[in-house]
C-alpha cells in the first residue's frame, strides 16, 4: 500500500517525466523522448509518419521522422496536469500545446489533449500507454474549441 508522502513523490516524478518528455521534442531528442517509454509502449494517438509504423514501432527512427516534418522550432508546453498514482500503476493527463512550422510552411498553433498510462519498472516510471486527441488547430482561421484552453 502506497503512503501518502510516496504517492506525492511519485506524482512528482511523473510530473517531471512529462516535462522532461515535452522538453525533449522542443530540443527534438528522440532518445530522450523514447527514454520515458518503456519498451512496449503502445501510442494510439500517433501522427504520420509514426502511425504508418504501427502502434508496437514507436522507435528512434520513426520519431526522427516525425521531427523532419517541421521546419524549424517546436514548442510544447502542458497545462492542467492531472495524475494518479497508486503503487506500481498511474494514469497522468494534461492538456498540451504545441507550436512550430510544418515542411510546407504551415504555421501550427496544435492544443491536444494527452491521457498516459505508466507503470513502474525497476524503481522508474515509464510510459506504457499513451493518446492524444486533436480537437482543434488555432491556424488564423479562427478555428477553435474553446472548451480546452486554460
Amino acid at each position: 500500500m502506497t503512503t501518502d508522502i510516496e504517492r506525492k513523490s511519485d506524482e512528482a516524478r511523473i510530473r517531471e517525466l512529462l516535462e522532461d518528455r515535452a522538453a525533449a521534442t522542443t530540443d527534438r531528442d528522440a532518445r530522450r523522448f523514447l527514454g520515458h517509454c518503456a519498451p512496449e509502449v503502445v501510442d494510439f494517438g500517433l501522427a504520420p509518419p509514426l502511425q504508418v509504423k504501427g502502434p508496437a514501432a514507436l522507435d528512434r527512427e520513426a520519431v526522427e521522422a516525425w521531427y523532419a516534418t517541421w521546419d524549424g522550432p517546436i514548442e510544447v508546453s502542458l497545462t492542467q496536469v492531472e495524475i494518479t498514482a497508486c503503487d506500481d500503476v498511474a494514469f497522468a493527463h494534461s492538456i498540451n500545446r504545441m507550436q512550430g512550422t510544418k515542411t510546407d510552411g504551415f504555421e501550427v498553433d496544435l492544443w491536444s489533449r494527452a491521457t498516459v498510462g505508466l507503470r513502474k519498472i525497476d524503481g522508474t516510471w515509464k510510459i506504457t500507454h499513451a493518446h492524444s486527441s486533436v480537437p482543434f488547430l488555432m491556424d488564423g482561421s479562427g478555428l477553435a474549441a474553446l472548451d480546452l484552453k486554460p
